[in-house]
């Protein structure tokens, strides 16, 4: 018989039949390290979708220079759709553990990876342009992030795909029957 494969990101010690003698420690640090090591490829691949990048998207040539002025919306915009991704992606992944204990630590770090996990895409992006990009005569105007809002749009979408989720599956439920006054 095969031991039961568990959830990585599984904050909840195993008992019951499939588990071991021994509990497993809750390993809520996960949901903080995960969206920041995810953060690595996420850079990446704004620089090959985004304008200025590899410009896989458009592929229209007028946008391959970074320095030009038409690519920087398009830019910011690539970068701000997959962070909303990501952050759904993380929401839909916290709901699954709604009804096991933990779940407000598991919000506040996946919120709090999210954010680093930002920051960490954005230079990885940055770095990645630097790396195999074109060399830019204008060093001010390449690559780069020209809406620093776009950074809040992972823990955003976190907190608030959750919240919604949460409050969904609250209305779902039917209410607990009142005690009786003797």
């Amino acid at each position: 018989m095969t031991k039961p494969t568990s959830n990585v990101l599984d904050s909840a010690p195993v008992t019951g039949a499939g588990a071991d003698t021994e509990t497993r420690a809750p390993r809520w640090w996960l949901w903080l390290a995960v969206p920041v090591a995810s953060g690595i490829g996420l850079g990446l691949v704004w620089w090959v979708l985004a304008p200025g990048g590899l410009n896989v998207i458009s592929g229209n040539p007028a946008l391959a220079d970074p320095s030009a002025s038409a690519g920087r919306f398009p830019r910011d915009v690539v970068l701000a759709g997959i962070f909303l991704l990501a952050g759904c992606f993380t929401a839909i992944l916290l709901d699954s553990k709604a009804q096991k204990p933990g779940q407000g630590i598991r919000t506040f770090l996946a919120v709090l990876g999210g954010a680093a996990g930002a920051l960490v895409a954005w230079q990885v992006g940055l770095l990645a342009a630097q790396w195999w990009g074109p060399v830019s005569s204008d060093a001010a105007n390449g690559f780069s992030l020209r809406s620093m809002a776009a950074l809040l749009l992972w823990p955003g979408a976190i907190a608030l795909v959750t919240f919604f989720l949460t409050l969904f599956g609250l209305m779902g439920r039917q209410p607990e029957a009142q005690p009786l006054d003797p």
